[in-house]
């Protein structure tokens, strides 16, 4: 009990604003739908490739080639005044691929010459025929002349298999890749266009806090009562169990009282009764006992004498004076009491569900002139009156790149079958090569004579001669194509891809100038004054919004359109303003305090209990009359005289009959009497404070309850609203995220310049370098193959004069030429 009012005490004074708000669940965590992803522009990255190493050897080859930066110069009079460019201009930036023109046309003019220098010698039978004499170290030479054609076609044949792997790797590339240019464009121009409806299917997901908030209305009532229910429960449920326990000592105490009172009563009246009887059978026994007759009736005469009453309750404390001031008590009914209380304290929930009903209806409406407010975003939104700009521009591009590209497809298909042709020619230069040397080397080995002649040598040699021929009749195509891919995609490559990948060419557009006002990029997009192409590069690839970056007649912020106050204000005070009373609870009334109180200064506790106990130990007659009738019996069984035996048997019988009949009695009344003396002095020292404790607790209940109510109202309705708050805030949050990142953003913009540096630079230009540098290295490797084809031509024909030698041009004395019949 001790512990049960310490737990009250400690629940009263705790502030109930320290129970802290549920955490959020999963279900807190709004999802809405994703509402612009079909107009989206993919971003496109580079892929790395097994051809990487090869790219790069080019990309360092063309940078040693053209070594001077951005012809800022060149190119601003370039497009400003075409006419006031000057040839010595341009020669100066382009002295590497001019040098490399110049290396292109000798070779061009003076392979194809050699190449009728050599058919007129063969003609001629000067060159190109067989051997005249032999040697000793012919063998040395044919074995080195081997290695060196073998190593030669190796390397054309490696050439041409990557020369074949990039020319199709840019037909793969170039058809998607130009196809990429109109489906940007006009992917761009579709994002612009549909901010508008972007954005209003922006405002409409604001159905989705609202049912949410909604949803939460309907059953915050019940919730803030039924919280305020469970922690205040334990409180209200102890202070009535101790009003409880105090009405049970009011009435169990008034029970033991009129016991009490009632059993004194008895108790006296049978004494005053038993008295006589027991003085005249005293002294019967006595008298009995005491006679001549009677054998050994000495030993019990003490025990007869004595025999007299013992305890005299009319000497105990009265409790008629308590009795009189409980009289009447209890008059009122603690049980009802009690039960209307529980009650009320139960109906909690469902009296704040009742008091909550107009300010939630309030509150709903509220959320639909929030609905009102939110459209304003869409409403206010200034794009579609300012982004036609950019719609026509881009418009305007789309169609005039459409001509251009269906060119420029044109031409690669051309450049792609002319590639795979003269490829297919330096396959077939090196498959003679192969050939030649296979059916050469094989006949050599047949071949027992060097002047004999054998047919498989002969054929290898004429393989041979066809791969010269081939060389010196295509070499001037394979320079020519290779020069011209070279040409077109080494400008593009240090031109415009090197210099789009350290932003020059922005820096370039960005300077005033340089650009003919027809292209003035600033004013064609109606990008902001103060703003560049760079600028707007950099703002749009970090997420910056289409408003931020265009020309607006008047600013729109939209953080302060996403402002959460701006829409939640209304919904916050009047939750803020909201208060009722649902603690009202009646534990005690006025006539219940007044029994507890006059039962507390009743004289309960005054009553001298003591005493009572004290004289309940005493017994009812002093000397034990079962003991003295049975040893008046025993001596009864000793008596030699009749008369005397039979007054013995009398006594004895009387003596049962008043142990039977009266003490017996007596004693019950005493035993009862004791349980009575027992609860009340128990109750007695604790009476005055455990009736003080309850008064004041019930008390302090009833005026704290309603003050804690409320405080967990306040609290409640606190973490009701910082959960409605931050579905405002998540909703805000997401509608700044999405049309700064998706429905309004210009990030596209800055994607799709992204997306052009990879489509040209990284999956045109580089593999269409690497075809051309693959091709040239076959072209330029044509010169050796030739050279040493020609030179090992001779090794596998037999040869003209047999001529041993000797380590010096000596020949042998008895060498008798033959007759040669036998012309080629």
């Amino acid at each position: 009990m001790q512990a049960a009012r310490l737990l009250l005490t400690w629940v009263l004074l705790r502030p109930a604003g320290t129970q802290q708000c549920h955490p959020s669940s999963p279900g807190s965590i709004l999802r809405f739908t994703d509402t612009h992803a079909e107009i989206r522009v993919p971003a496109l990255h580079r892929v790395a490739s097994s051809l990487d190493p090869l790219y790069s050897l080019v990309r360092h080859y063309l940078d040693l080639i053209q070594q001077n930066p951005l012809p800022t110069e060149l190119l601003r009079a370039a497009l400003n005044d075409p006419s006031s460019v000057r040839t010595s201009q341009v020669v100066q930036y382009e002295l590497g691929y001019v040098i490399c023109a110049a290396v292109a046309l000798l070779f061009t003019v003076a392979v194809p010459v050699a190449g009728l220098c050599f058919c007129y010698c063969r003609s001629q039978q000067r060159c190109g025929g067989r051997l005249r004499a032999h040697r000793r170290s012919l063998g040395c030479r044919r074995r080195c002349l081997l290695i060196c054609l073998s190593i030669t076609s190796l390397i054309i044949l490696t050439s041409a298999i990557c020369a074949l792997v990039t020319n199709q790797r840019v037909k793969e590339q170039m058809e998607p890749g130009l196809g990429a240019v109109p489906d940007t464009l006009r992917t761009l121009r579709q994002h612009i266009d549909n901010v508008p409806q972007g954005v209003q299917m922006v405002v409409d997901q604001f159905e989705v806090p609202r049912q949410r908030i909604i949803s939460d209305l309907a059953g915050v009532s019940r919730s803030v009562g039924l919280s305020i229910h469970a922690q205040l429960k334990a409180m209200t449920y102890t202070a009535l169990a101790d009003l409880q326990d105090r009405a049970g000592d009011l009435q169990t105490s008034l029970h033991h009282l009129q016991i009490l009172d009632k059993t004194v009563r008895v108790l006296t009246a049978a004494r005053a009764e038993l008295e006589p009887v027991l003085q005249e059978r005293r002294q019967r026994v006595v008298a009995l006992l005491d006679d001549p007759r009677c054998t050994s009736c000495a030993s019990i005469l003490g025990r007869a004498q004595s025999l007299e009453l013992g305890a005299d309750y009319s000497k105990v404390p009265s409790v008629e004076k308590v009795l009189k001031t409980l009289a009447g008590l209890p008059q009122s009914d603690f049980a009802e009491m009690i039960r209307q209380g529980n009650g009320t304290f139960n109906s909690i929930p469902e009296l704040a569900v009742e008091r909550m009903a107009q300010v939630i209806q309030e509150l709903q409406e509220e959320m639909t002139q929030v609905s009102e407010k939110v459209q304003s975003i869409a409403d206010g939104f200034p794009l579609p009156d300012y982004t036609w700009h950019v719609s026509e521009a881009l418009l305007k591009a789309e169609n005039r790149t459409q001509p251009f590209l269906r060119e420029v497809e044109r031409f690669e298909r051309y450049r792609w079958i002319t590639g795979m042709a003269l490829c297919s020619i330096i396959l077939l230069i090196t498959a003679c090569n192969v050939v030649g040397m296979a059916l050469g080397a094989y006949g050599l080995s047949k071949r027992e004579d060097p002047s004999d002649y054998e047919c498989r040598g002969e054929a290898g040699a004429k393989f041979l001669m066809v791969g010269v021929g081939l060389g010196f009749l295509f070499s001037w195509l394979l320079i020519l194509l290779v020069f011209a891919t070279f040409l077109v995609g080494g400008n593009i490559q240090t031109l415009v891809c090197r210099n789009w990948v350290n932003q020059e060419i922005y820096k370039f557009i960005d300077t005033p100038g340089n650009l003919p006002p027809s292209m003035n990029l600033t004013r064609q997009l109606n990008l902001r004054r103060d703003s560049n192409l760079s600028t707007t590069y950099r703002e749009c690839k970090s997420g910056a919004g289409l408003w931020e970056v265009l020309q607006l007649e008047k600013s729109y912020d939209l953080d302060e359109h996403l402002k959460t106050p701006k829409y939640t204000a209304n919904f916050q005070k009047r939750l803020g303003d909201f208060t009722t009373h649902l603690g009202d609870v009646r534990l005690l009334r006025s006539e219940g305090r007044q029994d507890l109180e006059t039962f507390a200064h009743s004289g309960v506790d005054e009553v001298d209990y003591g005493r009572f106990q004290e004289e309940m130990k005493i017994p009812v007659v002093q000397t034990s009359l079962p003991g003295l009738a049975r040893s008046l019996e025993g001596l009864q069984k000793m008596q030699r005289n009749g008369t005397v035996a039979g007054r013995l048997a009398t006594e004895a019988q009387a003596l049962w009959q008043i142990q039977n009949s009266t003490v017996q009695t007596q004693e019950a009344l005493v035993v009862k009497l004791g349980e009575s003396i027992r609860f009340l002095s128990q109750l007695a020292p604790h009476l005055q404070e455990r009736v003080k404790t309850t008064l004041a607790t019930t008390a302090s209940m009833e005026a704290q309850l309603p003050l804690q109510a409320q405080q967990i109202l306040r609290q409640e309705i606190g973490c009701f609203t910082r959960k409605e708050l931050r579905y405002f805030a998540q909703y805000l949050h997401w509608v700044g995220h999405t049309l700064r990142e998706d429905v309004a953003s210009c990030q596209p913009l800055a994607t799709a310049l992204d997306n052009g540096r990879v489509i040209l630079c990284d999956r045109i230009a580089d593999p269409w370098n690497a075809f051309w540098f693959s091709l040239g290295c076959c072209t330029f490797f044509l010169i050796p193959n030739i050279i040493f084809a020609i030179r090992l031509t001779k090794h596998f024909r037999p040869i003209r004069n047999r001529l041993i030698s000797t380590g010096s041009e000596e020949t042998c004395p008895f060498h008798i030429p033959r007759v040669t019949a036998l012309k080629l």
